[in-house]
């Protein structure tokens, strides 16, 4: 027969055992940190300077002193205000048609999703040019849909603003679809069984439960394709053109003064940086932190 003293004693074992092991643990984990092999930290400092290098030589070549009348300029202010406006529009129109998109990628099971996810992500990887010609041979007045729509309703979107809104939201999309897919594949699709079970439509569980569960990676995916479609450059110039006040935007405005004035060049980039950094400041939880 055990006696008491026994039986404490092989409870306290493991228990005095599990805090000496978890220690080593830690250890070990200190003491990779602090020995980082030089063959991995050279290639990674000089990958760390490459991507910082060029953002400092921005910062440090910015004609500080003429940045406030250059950027008060009314071909500035036209140009930034077009792009808000364009971004924000190209934006709204992909929520419309990207949440449900990525829903039934999401949620769905039919035959042919992988091939269908694959077109809904290739504009992440198509050159931005290439995308401009792909949109002026769907959409311009001789293409596929745009002679039709120029034919019978008299709509016209090439070299227009709403050109400039449909290129960005085609570039800007898929980031969307990719970030409110992924979250509503880490949501708990229980939730909307429960609410099935309980009369509601699938739509109502969409609208009431789906989609209050999954607000926050839909405002991080708006983001993102808010910040791609602001420094889309390719397809805007190659499906809208170049027009002050009408498709002239800040990336191509950027352009355009490098040609004959580089530091209202760099003014002009300073401000697409400056919205460059708002924006990964909004998405600090989701980008900048560690597990």
């Amino acid at each position: 027969m055990s006696s008491p003293r026994g039986e404490s004693a092989a409870v306290a074992g493991p228990v005095k055992g599990g805090p000496r092991r978890g220690r080593v643990r830690g250890r070990g984990r200190t003491g990779a940190r602090r020995g980082v092999p030089l063959p991995l930290l050279l290639p990674a400092l000089v990958g760390l300077v490459f991507l910082i290098l060029p953002l400092l030589a921005l910062l440090i070549r910015a004609p500080w002193r003429s940045l406030p009348d250059q950027l008060t300029s009314h071909e500035v202010w036209q140009a930034l205000q077009l792009s808000l406006l364009c971004a924000t529009a190209a934006t709204a129109v992909s929520l419309v048609v990207g949440v449900p998109l990525a829903w039934l990628l999401a949620r769905v099971e039919f035959r042919g999703r992988g091939l269908v996810r694959a077109l809904v992500t290739l504009p992440l990887v198509l050159p931005p040019v290439v995308g401009g010609v792909a949109l002026l041979m769907a959409l311009g007045r001789n293409g596929v849909v745009g002679k039709w729509l120029d034919d019978w309703f008299g709509v016209t979107l090439p070299f227009t603003t709403a050109g400039v809104i449909v290129a960005e939201a085609f570039v800007a999309m898929p980031f969307l679809v990719i970030s409110v897919e992924g979250t509503l594949r880490a949501a708990d699709p229980r939730y909307e069984e429960a609410a099935a079970t309980l009369g509601a439509s699938r739509f109502t569980a969409f609208r009431r439960v789906t989609l209050p569960l999954i607000a926050p990676g839909v405002a991080a995916g708006a983001v993102l394709a808010w910040a791609r479609a602001l420094g889309e450059f390719g397809a805007t110039i190659t499906f809208a053109g170049n027009f002050p006040g009408r498709t002239q935007t800040m990336p191509l405005a950027v352009y355009l003064a490098l040609q004959s004035d580089p530091a209202a060049a760099i003014s002009l980039s300073l401000v697409l940086l400056a919205v460059s950094v708002a924006v990964l400041a909004g998405l600090r939880d989701r980008w900048m932190t560690t597990s």
